[in-house]
């Protein structure tokens, strides 16, 4: 059961546009927190870190405040401190000022069953949603509000906060979904009612469609920014597989290693030629996606693509999955010829770049521009390294910055 509280003020966000509304990076109001030297957060605890939509900036939530960062250039945005306690979760909207925050365990005044929609040009709250259990993520499109809870998705309208769908799943205490962000899509993948199963919505074209994506329990997922496709692993983290969202076809799949991993964060580049994975082994894995995706129309690509890999899509978006063949970038096995007789490891495609990371520190991954990679780690660091596309190997650190010093 939940209850939804709707501010009287004007709309949530302006109208749409193909551009969001930027944060008051320059012209901050009085009343923001200002930001100190390091030497005065000894004590403050990191609750958790997220990606915005872009991957330009990231939310930084404390035992005390949140923290929006930019990445290129990194810089500190701006802190917010409403002296209620700290917040697990802070959810941005690509660089608008609309987030929504859900308190931690010590604050006093937004308990963690609790969502509020915050606007920061107005410095004040503007909705919230209570809920009877604990919230475990919120996600946000332009309109689109979606919590999770441990067995139940509530997705709300942005503009009223009216309910539009609830989907029941598997126990998900990691708050596992994701949403498509093009406007023309409308796209939400999240854990089914049974283990290894993944739900895909697309909102706007009424279709549903189950992925019987793993073996195991679902540990991360992630869409690509139009909603086409979907990259997964399971809790045994040795394999991750990119699946068509439309007809639920697995399309290619990697291998991160041999052994059980917990997998952190799976990151697909904006133009669907890498994927990035992080997980708890130390290593963040780039591997050479071989999955393209053409706009247009369907009848168009199909006199201009040939081979009998295409996979037509019958869908209002006309879009064309193609897995050309091998082209060596991403290595495998040079025993391929003998799959079925060896170990599947041996066929399996191998991570193409690598960079090393220390295995006590979750971290989570994504794509920056011309060839980097952006990593920021629950122990206040932020790298940026940059990745050969022709020969891979080991990735070379371009950047690092101590952005909030932790609690020991």
């Amino acid at each position: 059961m939940t209850s939804t509280t709707l501010s009287t003020s004007p709309p949530l966000l302006p109208r749409p546009s193909t551009e969001p509304t930027q944060p008051p990076v320059s012209n901050d109001p009085p009343s923001f927190t200002p930001i100190h030297d390091a030497s005065d957060i000894n004590q403050i605890e990191l609750l958790s870190v997220s990606w915005n939509q872009d991957y330009g900036c990231f939310a930084a939530g404390t035992s005390q405040d949140f923290r929006i960062y930019n990445c290129q250039p990194f810089k500190e945005t701006f802190r917010r401190n409403l002296k209620t306690g700290g917040f697990k979760i802070v959810e941005m909207l690509f660089r608008c000022n609309i987030l929504a925050l859900v308190g931690g365990e010590s604050n006093s005044h937004y308990p963690p069953n609790k969502v509020i929609i915050w606007d920061d040009h107005q410095s004040r709250c503007i909705g919230e949603f209570a809920f009877r259990s604990e919230v475990r993520a919120v996600k946000l499109r332009r309109d689109r509000i979606v919590v999770v809870l441990e067995h139940k998705i509530y997705v709300y309208g942005f503009m009223d906060l009216k309910l539009l769908h609830q989907i029941e799943t598997l126990a998900n205490p990691r708050g596992l979904c994701c949403l498509s962000h093009h406007s023309n899509t409308s796209v939400l993948a999240c854990p089914g009612l049974y283990r290894g199963l993944i739900r895909v919505e697309h909102f706007g074209l009424n279709i549903m469609k189950l992925i019987n994506a793993h073996d195991s329990h679902i540990a991360c997922l992630t869409l690509t920014l139009d909603g086409l496709l979907l990259a997964t692993a399971s809790t045994k983290g040795t394999l991750i597989r990119i699946f068509n969202t439309m007809d639920g076809t697995r399309l290619q799949e990697v291998r991160r290693g041999v052994d059980r991993a917990d997998i952190y964060s799976i990151a697909l580049s904006p133009n669907f030629q890498w994927l990035a994975v992080s997980s708890d082994k130390g290593t963040v894995h780039i591997f050479h996606l071989r999955v393209i995706v053409f706009g247009g129309h369907s009848s168009s690509q199909s006199s201009s693509v040939q081979g009998p890999a295409l996979l037509h899509q019958n869908s209002s978006t006309s879009l064309d999955a193609l897995i050309p063949p091998s082209t060596g970038a991403n290595p495998s096995s040079s025993l391929s010829f003998m799959r079925g007789v060896l170990p599947k490891y041996f066929s399996s495609e191998w991570s193409f770049a690598r960079f090393h990371l220390p295995e006590d520190t979750q971290f989570i991954a994504a794509f920056g521009s011309q060839n980097t990679v952006v990593v920021v780690g629950m122990n206040g660091s932020f790298y940026r390294c940059s990745f050969d596309p022709v020969h891979g190997g080991e990735m070379l650190q371009q950047e690092y910055v101590r952005f909030l010093k932790t609690k020991t």
